[in-house]
């Protein structure tokens, strides 16, 4: 076997194993993570107090019965009512009015059946004009769609390979090429940095003047 060959299959293993470590030691964090819901039971309630051991994984289903139950409770008249009365008493504390103010608008927006996260997928002009970046295109407030006007665009650009990170800017709707690929596909080529994404057409319309 030559070194050409040990290098190959090393290579080889690398791109199986690292995929799969990294995979297993995100699952595993997610469920230790939800494993701390259990602290939230008495102690004489939990499953190590009766097995004698502890089960990796029960917090998940425990999260998940939190999370069906508040949605159950929420759906009613009595749910909403206590809901409405839940955030009114946090909208008067200050500090904690504009954390929990902003943090459940953008989860409305996002997790919300009939909310609007990103509309489309755009390219502009960033961050020098000679570059082109993937953006999402969001909602223009009306405060600043008044002093702007209708031709411009607000643009959510994410950084890679995190795509929860990123930038907001307003451009020009003229300076921008509109995208024929969907929020899902663009946010694969931003986390994979583009090595996966696959070979298909890159435009769906042509820069004017180019």
């Amino acid at each position: 076997m030559t070194t050409a060959h040990v290098k190959r299959y090393f290579l080889t293993g690398l791109l199986i194993l690292v995929p799969l470590g990294i995979t297993v030691w995100v699952i595993t964090a997610l469920v230790g993570f939800m494993d701390q819901t259990l602290l939230l039971l008495p102690e004489h309630w939990r499953p190590e107090y009766w097995l004698g051991f502890r089960i990796p994984g029960l917090g998940v289903l425990l999260t998940i019965v939190v999370v069906l139950v508040t949605g159950l409770l929420a759906g009613n008249l009595l749910g909403q009512r206590m809901v409405r009365m839940w955030e009114s008493m946090l909208n008067r504390i200050p500090v904690v009015k504009s954390i929990y103010g902003s943090v459940k608008q953008v989860s409305d927006t996002l997790l919300s059946g009939n909310g609007h996260a990103f509309r489309k997928v755009v390219l502009v002009r960033y961050p020098h004009p000679e570059a082109w970046s993937l953006a999402f295109q969001t909602n223009v407030p009306n405060e600043v769609k008044d002093e702007l006007g209708e031709e411009w665009l607000a643009v959510f650009i994410p950084t890679a390979p995190s795509p929860v990170n990123g930038f907001y800017f307003y451009v020009k709707r003229s300076e921008t090429i509109e995208m024929d690929i969907s929020v899902d596909l663009a946010l694969k080529y931003i986390v994979s940095m583009g090595v996966a994404a696959p070979q298909t057409k890159a435009l769906a319309n042509t820069y004017p003047g180019d």
